[in-house]
This record gives structure tokens, sequence and C-alpha cells, in this order.
């Protein structure tokens, strides 16, 4: 079915207008490009890889691969169930690689790193698994909601080891739910979907703001902090 539709125009795709939407020469336009090439040659499997790597590299937005699947679904190219399966099946795969990698850098190589990075503390890292013993199924499920926070939110789970099987459902519900709303955007609103990203766009510069701000708070808390030390460590000498 899939080489059947990649074959079906041989002189103009009929997803080139999903790429042409968003034509402005940004990288936007390249990864648009890029999405489209998937889908073509290998279908909504093509959109789940696209969902799959950009778990991997979060600077790759799936507010433009998930409208792109959409709007491929409502051409034709593959059913609307297709597009929001391949691509939860996608942001599933991904979330476990990074899993793994948590598993991977565990607890105790966690706190060794910390003990050597400046202005953190082996502590930093224990404060932050208590915090996501308590709170992780809920940091999970709407973390795949959050722009960049939803590939990090991996990282810890795989650090507590999560059970695998809580860790899956939880990602594939977040991500259903996220997945769902974008594709059906694609679906419905044509090629007007770039549209989506003024409104995307705004949310993750909220989400970047707020941890520059909370990088920002730490960082003057500790220094502070490390200031009241060293002022408190002279008093005894003077």
């Amino acid at each position: 079915m899939t080489i059947a539709f990649a074959l079906a125009a041989p002189t103009r795709s009929p997803l080139a207008p999903a790429a042409d939407a968003s034509h402005d020469g940004s990288w936007l336009s390249a990864l648009a490009d890029w999405t489209v090439g998937l889908m073509e040659i290998i279908g909504p499997a093509g959109a789940g890889i696209a969902i799959a790597l950009e778990n991997l590299f979060p600077p790759l937005p799936s507010e433009v691969i998930l409208p792109m699947a959409g709007l491929a679904a409502s051409r034709g190219a593959f059913t609307i169930v297709e597009a929001i399966a391949w691509t939860t099946a996608g942001a599933v795969v991904g979330a476990f690689l990074l899993y793994g990698l948590g598993a991977w850098l565990g607890l105790d190589r966690l706190r060794s790193i910390a003990a050597r990075v400046p202005l953190l503390h082996p502590e930093d890292i224990d404060k932050t698994v208590a915090w996501f013993s308590r709170h992780g199924g809920k940091a999970v499920f709407f973390g795949r909601m959050i722009p960049i926070f939803r590939s990090l939110i991996s990282i810890p789970a795989g650090v507590t080891r999560m059970p695998l099987w809580r860790f899956g459902l939880l990602s594939a519900a977040g991500s259903l739910a996220w997945n769902t709303v974008f594709v059906l955007c694609g679906f419905f609103l044509g090629e007007a979907w770039p549209v989506i990203e003024q409104y995307t766009d705004i949310l993750q510069y909220v989400v970047i703001a707020a941890a520059i701000a909370a990088v920002a708070w730490f960082v003057l808390a500790r220094v502070r902090g490390l200031w009241a030390q060293r002022r408190a460590a002279k008093v005894p000498g003077e």
C-alpha cells in the first residue's frame, strides 16, 4: 500500500503541498520536507520514525511532524488511525530508549557526576529521585505533553527503575493524548496547519523561559549559600 502510494503520482506527490505549506526557508521547512519524504517511502511508519527521533533530539518539534501526518491522512496516504497509532508507537519507542539511558546511568553514577559538577551536590540527585518516587506517574503522563520536558522525563524514570509496564502505559497514554490533538489538527486544517506553530511556539518559549528561570534561581541560591558559608567560616578567626 505504501509503495503504491509513493508511486501513485509520478509528476507531483499528493503530499507535496504539505511541505509547500511551510516553505519559509527555515530548518522547519527542511524538517517538513524530510518528514514528507519518509511518509512517501514507508507510509505512516515514517511519521513514527520521525517522532522516535524527536524524543531523542528534543529540538526536533513534534508540533511540525504530527500535523504533517494528519495532513497526509487527509489526502488518503493512510488512515487517521494509522497516523495516530504509528506516531504514538514512535513516541513510546523513543521514550524507552531514554529510559534505558537513565537505567544505565543509575543513581550511583549520577551522584558521582554531581559531585564533580560545580554548584551541584549528590544530595541534589537524592532529592530529585525522592520527588520522582512520589510524583513519577503524574510526571511521566503529563510530561509527555510538554515540549522538551517530554523527552527528559524518561531519564529519571530509568534511574529510579520505574516498572517497565507502568512507564510504558503512562508514556503511551500521554503520547496518545498529545499526538491525537496535533494529528487531528493537521487532518482538519489541511494546508493551513502551520498556523498551529504560532501557538505551540508560545508554549515552547514559556517552557524554555521557565527552565532558564529555574536554573538561574538554583545557581543564585547555591552561590548565596556558598557566600554565607564562607562568611560564617571567617568569623571565628577574626
